[in-house]
């Protein structure tokens, strides 16, 4: 984004368009949190470049538009969600469109007993009281405005909630569709996921646009991961480049438990994910993988934390960016390390590649570690193709432009690689190769 069309960020933007809807989603389940999270959003406003955390994160995309409520999206069929999606054909799939479940456009096939799979909407109408004890403490809005936002206004999204000792064998995704129908609209999809002990699961969160207009999701997933559950989680941020972004994921983790996380960002004019890790029990691992990917003047911004509590816990994160054009990367990750939290095993990376001259990126790996019985490390690195290869490869044979997006794509391969399905794995290894497409020559 150019710097002149940014708006004054030296003040708290309120936001007050929202008020309105705020108020009229206060009497809906569980009223006391909204009414919470309302108030605190009007107390507080949006974050300015005088927040630390916020500081590299330009919000002009958001602040200059005052966001309309959305409308239901009508008129997508299922074989246009079909093609949307990232996932195999066998999956469970749950749609949103405009942020609130589409029964029709989506499908569940048989679910072991112990699982609960479907909309918060109606879970919350249904049985809300149980669900009380979980939405809204891992995922809390005191220092956070958007989830402050996303928790007063949310309408609907996913409940998955897990027996001790069930394993989910089919992956779940979660396809969410923005419809802006010529209207500038902005939607609030709330997650939640619950694994009891030893229960497993993956979850796939998809994000896409209907339209090449300006919108705003602002989603929140909670999760908590019981002693020794397993959570697959990947987020995958595919929007319009038109389109501006503000989630977060909160997790919290039971002892002996396992995260395995995917963050892709392709999309937005303005992507930005907070991953917000708790590692509340011994022998936790947890595993962060990121890739990002920015031309044109988009802006991807990853901040992550992970906070060791207990001892015998061991994370690892590699967060990867390959920046084109004016493209502005941001990585911000927090690892902290209580004096409690001996045996402590961290090893954090950040690498970017700049493919232009105007690409930039600010990194920001961060350790805190009051623990003196600890093996952490954190890297970052910055800086483009690697000469020698691309001399190796034209002297093999190839053009330049081919060997250019050989030496990029094997630089994103290192994440993708990770990807455990073949169907997921190859469509998301399609949209990196369209990404790294050398324009024809004049």
């Amino acid at each position: 984004m150019r710097e002149a069309s940014r708006p004054s960020l030296d003040r708290p933007q309120s936001g007050a368009h929202w008020a309105a809807r705020m108020t009229q989603r206060a009497d809906a389940a569980p009223s006391l949190l909204r009414a919470g999270a309302a108030a605190r959003f009007t107390e507080v406003g949006l974050p300015t470049s005088h927040h630390e955390d916020w500081r590299f994160t330009p919000l002009g995309s958001i602040t200059q538009l005052a966001w309309e409520a959305a409308g239901r999206g009508e008129g997508l069929t299922l074989a246009a969600a079909d093609r949307l999606a990232m996932g195999d054909s066998s999956w469970h799939r749950l749609v949103f469109v405009n942020g609130r479940l589409v029964p029709a456009l989506s499908r569940v096939g048989t679910l072991p007993a112990g699982v609960r799979l479907g909309g918060i909407e109606r879970a919350l109408s249904v049985d809300g009281k149980p669900l009380s004890s979980f939405l809204g403490h891992h995922a809390s809005f005191e220092q956070h405005a958007f989830t402050a936002l996303n928790t007063a206004l949310f309408e609907d999204g996913l409940c998955l909630h897990i027996a001790p000792g069930v394993e989910l064998e089919t992956p779940v995704e979660l396809l969410f569709l923005a419809s802006p129908a010529g209207r500038s609209i902005s939607v609030h999809p709330r997650n939640l996921i619950v694994l009891g002990a030893n229960a497993r699961a993956t979850v796939v969160e998809t994000y896409r646009s209907l339209a090449d207009r300006a919108h705003f999701t602002n989603p929140v997933t909670e999760a908590v991961v019981g002693a020794g559950a397993h959570l697959t989680h990947y987020k995958l941020g595919l929007e319009s480049e038109k389109a501006s972004h503000v989630g977060r994921t909160a997790v919290t983790h039971g002892r002996d438990s396992r995260l395995t996380s995917l963050a892709v960002t392709l999309g937005g004019a303005m992507h930005r994910n907070d991953l917000d890790v708790v590692m509340d029990g011994a022998g936790c691992e947890v595993s962060l993988n990121g890739l990002y990917m920015g031309r044109g003047q988009q802006i991807a911004d990853n901040h992550t934390s992970i906070r060791h509590v207990h001892p015998d816990c061991a994370s690892r994160e590699v967060y990867v960016g390959i920046l084109d054009g004016q493209a502005h990367g941001i990585f911000n990750g927090k690892v902290y390390v209580t004096p409690e939290a001996q045996k402590t095993d961290g090893k954090q990376t950040n690498r970017n590649l700049l493919l232009s001259d105007r690409a930039r990126v600010d990194t920001k790996p961060q350790l805190e570690i009051f623990a003196d019985d600890v093996k952490c490390t954190h890297g970052a690195t910055v800086g483009r193709l690697d000469e020698v290869g691309l001399f190796y490869l034209r002297s093999r044979g190839l053009a330049e432009p081919l060997a250019r997006k050989v030496l990029t794509y094997a630089f994103a391969a290192e994440v993708l690689e990770e990807v455990p399905f073949p169907a997921l794995r190859r469509r998301l290894e399609s949209l990196v190769m369209d990404r790294l497409e050398v324009p024809p020559e004049d």
